[in-house]
């Protein structure tokens, strides 16, 4: 199947990932507004223990914050939530239904990404036809305890060659540690605990966009 209709090209920077058990307790939907006001466009909601009932109340709100700010918004794992919320998207794990099934059931026009670990599921998600790639741990995550082993900035670079996907780094990342991040390749980064637990959610994240490289002007 095909992915998205969504140019890779917009498919950079910060990616949130938005995650009660990393919130302290903080609403989610202030740390969504407070990201975008820093300069997020791109945010997940992950809950990997809520009832489809419970996971649904939280993720209306935050679907509707993300279209206030002009952001696109993902769930994680779960389609029909997804759907029914009307999400711009689902990231799947390496557990989680196929992706060219879970194509069928989002319809082209949807974004879905998937997290990779190894050269062989980063090669193997992009010919299934993935719209993205996360990749990593980089560095060992504040938000997992049973995490996959850390690969590191040299894991990045060494699968960037593999794909010509849009690849977001994810694991332990913080603004400084973006620019190398993006010298080894990668187009952004997913973050959850340095956003949703920093003592000034807007800075936090203008501080990640700050580390980017500025885009060419037009013409250049």
């Amino acid at each position: 199947m095909s992915p998205s209709s969504t140019p890779p090209s917009t498919l950079n920077g910060l990616y949130v990932i938005l995650d009660p058990d990393a919130s302290r307790g903080r609403p989610l939907p202030d740390i969504l507004r407070q990201a975008a006001d820093g300069g997020a466009r791109l945010f997940q909601y992950r809950n990997k223990t809520a009832s489809m009932l419970t996971a649904y109340r939280e993720a209306v709100p935050l679907r509707q914050a993300a279209a206030d700010a002009g952001a696109r918004f993902l769930i994680n794992d779960r389609c029909d939530l997804a759907l029914a919320v009307d999400a711009d998207g689902v990231h799947l794990g390496q557990q989680d239904l196929p992706i060219r099934m879970a194509r069928t059931i989002m319809g082209a026009g949807k974004l879905i990404g998937i997290s990779t670990h190894t050269d062989a599921q980063v090669a193997a998600a992009s010919k299934a036809g993935a719209d993205y790639l996360g990749f990593g741990p980089i560095f060992p995550p504040a938000s997992k305890r049973d995490h996959d082993p850390v690969v590191g900035i040299e894991g990045l670079r060494r699968i960037r060659p593999l794909t010509s996907l849009p690849v977001f780094a994810i694991g332990g990342i913080t603004p400084g540690h973006v620019r190398s991040i993006v010298e080894a390749g990668a187009d952004g980064v997913a973050v959850i605990s340095s956003i949703s637990r920093a003592s000034d959610v807007t800075a936090e994240a203008r501080e990640f966009v700050s580390q980017f490289p500025s885009p060419d002007p037009p013409g250049r």
